[in-house]
């Protein structure tokens, strides 16, 4: 079996590849060839965290896997990441284990490339302004993605923290060679941007309908079990999309507050969620009507991601023989 650490996978995943191999994966999702089951979990009450695990299938990779993730938020003021994750992919043919990954680093790396993807689908062409909100790992990788499928020239970012923002700012500046700035409040940060990443773990709204410009696109990939990222006003706008219809509107620890809390209330209904990445990219759904319409991608993170994700690392490192080989029997 192969072994990968984070460090190796890091060196092997290319941002560009894996976008245009999330398109296939989405594409493979809605048209039922890929499968990807809702995520079961295990709560820890007394770190806030949980314990989820995610299997998937997407035969045209020749991907079959499992992730093992942990949540735990309170790791944000540590070293250690508030996700960490490891997966391991099956020998499709005959159900083998072939390959335990590192999957914090795939994780991170898979969520920022579906938002950018949606991006693509999504954002005006000319979108040059990202507003960044959050400090963690999610914010960096989504800096380099949004960078990968529009023209960004301005990021902004915003957090609970100013210093971490400062710091982030000043990493992505010298990483990405676009200037970069922190912003005192989520308001500051929304006001004027084209394209909006929220990648909290917030309990109460950071993207408020009142905070955002027209033609925005925004991206939400937090998850807190008791909390939201995006605010009423700004669900019911919004032309709504997502991964997957099942996924998103599953309860925990599949589906998003953001959608589900306005729904029980009556505020939306089902159809209200408009679009599934892969209908996007088929034409079965069309996507932005107007230059001012504020668009909405709410990624719960699915199991064909980190497959399509493991998939190129593991074909590139068989061709570069990097990792290390193990036997377990």
């Amino acid at each position: 079996m192969l072994v990968l650490g984070r460090a190796q996978v890091e060196a092997l995943l290319d941002l560009d590849a894996l976008i245009d191999a999330l398109a296939s994966a989405m594409t493979d999702l809605s048209a039922g060839r890929a499968a990807a089951p809702d995520r079961v979990a295990v709560r820890v009450p007394e770190r806030d965290g949980f314990l989820a695990a995610m299997p998937g299938h997407v035969p045209s990779a020749e991907m079959l896997m499992t992730k093992l993730v942990s949540v735990f938020p309170h790791n944000g003021g540590t070293p250690l990441p508030t996700h960490q994750a490891l997966i391991v992919a099956f020998d499709p043919h005959t159900g083998e284990p072939a390959a335990l990954l590192d999957g914090t680093a795939i994780t991170a790396a898979r969520t920022a490339a579906g938002s950018a993807l949606s991006a693509r689908l999504l954002a005006r062409d000319d979108a040059s302004v990202l507003a960044l909100l959050g400090t963690g790992a999610q914010a960096r990788s989504h800096a380099a993605a949004m960078c990968r499928v529009r023209p960004i020239r301005q990021i902004r970012v915003a957090g609970r923290d100013r210093a971490k923002a400062a710091a982030l700012a000043d990493l992505l500046s010298a990483e990405l060679q676009v200037p970069a700035a922190a912003f005192a409040g989520y308001a500051e940060a929304l006001d004027g941007a084209d394209i909006a990443a929220a990648t909290t773990h917030a309990v109460d709204p950071v993207v408020r309908r009142s905070w955002l410009s027209p033609g925005v696109h925004v991206t939400s990939v937090g998850f807190n079990p008791d909390g939201r990222e995006i605010d009423d006003a700004t669900i019911a706008e919004a032309l709504v999309c997502v991964e997957s219809r099942q996924a998103a509107l599953a309860p925990f620890p599949a589906g998003s507050n953001d959608l589900l809390l306005p729904l029980r209330a009556g505020l939306i209904t089902e159809a209200h969620v408009h679009a599934e990445l892969g209908e996007l990219l088929t034409g079965r759904k069309a996507g932005r009507t107007s230059p001012d319409q504020i668009t909405l991608y709410k990624s719960v993170g699915v199991a064909v991601q980190d497959a399509a994700a493991a998939a190129l690392v593991v074909a590139a490192a068989r061709e570069q023989s990097a990792g290390t080989e193990i036997r377990l029997a």
